[in-house]
């Protein structure tokens, strides 16, 4: 049984070390001059000049949430455009269809909202 998974641990050791090595050697070598600007609370030097509690405007949230699920919703497609070559069947095809038209119907209707409208 070790014999079918002896490569997947040392390909998981392998990686772990790979991506240990270079934290332990930069923290080593990196130079440690910290000023005064370097450790205020911005890295543009200025100091906080309101609250960080005040209230955003609820546009930046829902563009946040709108590109969220229609980035997920191009997700699906790639999966898709790889079974198409390979023989994805009718179902699958006019599956992914309704599903197109399911995507453009929610587009159209926050467009008619204005919910990618900023003004």
């Amino acid at each position: 049984m070790w014999d079918q998974y002896k490569a997947l641990v040392y390909f998981f050791l392998f990686g772990l070390i790979i991506a240990t090595i270079p934290l332990f050697v930069s923290k080593f070598i990196a130079p440690k001059n910290p000023s005064v600007d370097k450790l205020k609370s911005y890295e543009c030097g200025f100091d906080a000049f309101s609250d960080a509690r005040f209230q955003f405007d609820i546009r930046f949230y829902l563009i946040a949430i709108l590109f969220i699920i229609f980035d997920l919703e191009m997700a699906f497609l790639f999966p898709w455009a790889i079974l198409i070559k390979s023989g994805l069947h009718s179902e699958g095809f006019f599956a992914m269809i309704a599903f197109l038209i399911m995507l453009f119907a929610g587009f159209c209707y926050e467009w008619k909202k204005g919910a990618l409208e900023w003004e």
